[in-house]
């Protein structure tokens, strides 16, 4: 499905492409299977001196912005990352008809 995650639709679970670890129900969002690390963007974004203009490009402000780190809890892989306000919930941003690709694959393997 992605670089670093496929889904078995046999069993309906999603994997880590890197070490197979099974990371969470494929109807879920696969992050709750994850390691989350919450991320200082001060930790990441340092700041730059543009010699031309005499001016600082500064991190996102923690007060506004966090980013959000996922792990394979196997083999450490960095699998995502996003940047999100403080409080908002984590995105679910795959979300799949399994039923469908089920059947799309059942169809596929009949020819």
């Amino acid at each position: 499905m992605t670089e670093y995650l496929e889904i078995e639709l046999d069993t309906e679970r999603w994997h880590c492409r890197v070490c197979g670890h099974d990371i969470a129900a494929a109807r879920d969002n696969y992050k709750t299977g994850l390691l989350v690390y919450d991320r200082d963007p001060r930790e990441i974004h340092h700041p730059i001196l543009d010699e031309e203009r005499y001016a600082y490009t500064y991190a996102p402000d923690p007060a506004w912005c966090r980013i959000i780190e996922f792990y394979c809890p196997s083999c450490g892989t960095l699998v995502e990352n996003e940047y999100l306000p403080p409080g908002m919930p984590l995105t679910h941003d795959i979300e799949l008809d399994i039923d469908k690709l089920k059947q799309r694959h059942a169809e596929t393997e009949g020819k």
